[in-house]
């Protein structure tokens, strides 16, 4: 195996600590580099017969890198147990020191991301229809799950949490004025308008609960051999919030109709997957939460999601990612704000 192949995980390291953990015995076996959704660093590989994948940061640190490596692990040990499908923890490492970052073990997902292609099952209207609906009965078995618990309290800030969103990612978007030559907020369209309408519209009736953060189809795997879900991965958004809002983010990247959109996030062919309006009654059969206001919780994704991809845009015109993907990003950006307009009217 390359040295890059392994970049960022000291194997002779990691053995020594798996060895305190009483976990396994002698060399690490068929270590292979997994594609995850973001720059993080995921490992398979066998010891003792056993298979584990290990995540940690990517190579080059961000200030937050390693606290987000331990609330994943924090959160994927509170799940333990719950209705939810997510990869099973097997042991963490908060410290920094024995590979250079924290770090976890979890358990290997038999599973596929559906936009990296579909086996033929997949391609079938019903098991596509059985697709979506399993998403939504994940985001709502998690929104179930009570964060005190299972140990997760002073996991999220929750206090006026609807209220501060708009200002949270008002700064956030501010704070890209900072990159040289980033082409500013009047390129994207309505960002104004759309926070004043969030602004005037907060829901009165928020209760916590654990968030996913992310929630879309890239960021689920499912089974090889039906439409439900195997796990629910990229838990590193993960807080306490509002549960409407995973199911908000889910319809503000779901196509509006039958043919997605290229900014959607979404799979080919799109042939039986359920419309926002069935996956919406799906959650209200499984939750006691009022979803009369989930249009605000669409627009409230759309906003945040928007401002989070025009953040590579900008650093992308400053030179510090490349131009063709903060371009794609951005005309994902555009897209999202339409689409918040759209449901403002």
């Amino acid at each position: 195996m390359t040295r890059a192949m392994i970049e960022g995980v000291d194997q002779a390291a990691l053995t020594a600590w798996m060895d305190r953990q009483g976990l396994g015995s002698g060399a690490i076996e068929d270590a292979t580099p997994l594609a995850g959704g973001t720059q993080n660093i995921l490992l398979r590989f066998i010891r003792s017969g056993r298979s584990y994948v290990l995540r940690r940061p990517p190579p080059h640190l961000r200030a937050n890198s390693n606290e987000t490596m331990r609330r994943e692990a924090r959160v994927l040990a509170a799940l333990a147990g719950s209705d939810v499908p997510h990869p099973g923890l097997i042991a963490a490492c908060p410290e920094e020191d024995v590979i250079g970052a924290s770090f976890y073990l979890m358990e290997p997902v038999d599973g596929f991301a559906a936009p990296n292609g579909l086996p033929p099952l997949h391609l079938t209207a019903s098991v596509q229809h059985r697709m979506g609906l399993s998403m939504v009965e994940a985001i709502a078995a998690l929104g179930a799950v009570d964060y005190l618990a299972v140990g997760l309290d002073g996991f999220g800030k929750t206090e006026n949490y609807l209220g501060r969103q708009v200002a949270r990612w008002q700064a956030q978007l501010a704070s890209y004025a900072e990159m040289p030559g980033w082409t500013g907020p009047d390129e994207i369209p309505g960002v104004a308008r759309v926070a004043d309408w969030l602004s005037a519209n907060v829901p009165s009736d928020f209760r916590p609960g654990i968030i996913h953060g992310d929630f879309h189809l890239g960021n689920v795997m499912f089974r090889h051999d039906s439409g439900d879900l195997a796990a629910v991965v990229d838990w590193e958004l993960c807080t306490i919030g509002d549960p409407r809002l995973d199911l908000g983010w889910m319809l503000a990247t779901w196509p509006e109709g039958d043919t997605p959109h290229p900014t959607d996030v979404a799979v080919t062919p799109w042939v039986g997957f359920p419309t926002a309006s069935e996956l919406v009654a799906h959650y209200a059969a499984r939750t006691d939460r009022d979803l009369s206001s989930i249009g605000w919780f669409v627009v409230l994704a759309c906003y945040k999601l928007g401002i989070i991809l025009e953040g590579t845009h900008a650093r992308a015109c400053a030179g510090k990612a490349p131009r063709a993907t903060g371009d794609k990003l951005h005309a994902h950006t555009v897209a999202l704000f339409e689409r918040a307009l759209r449901r403002i009217g």
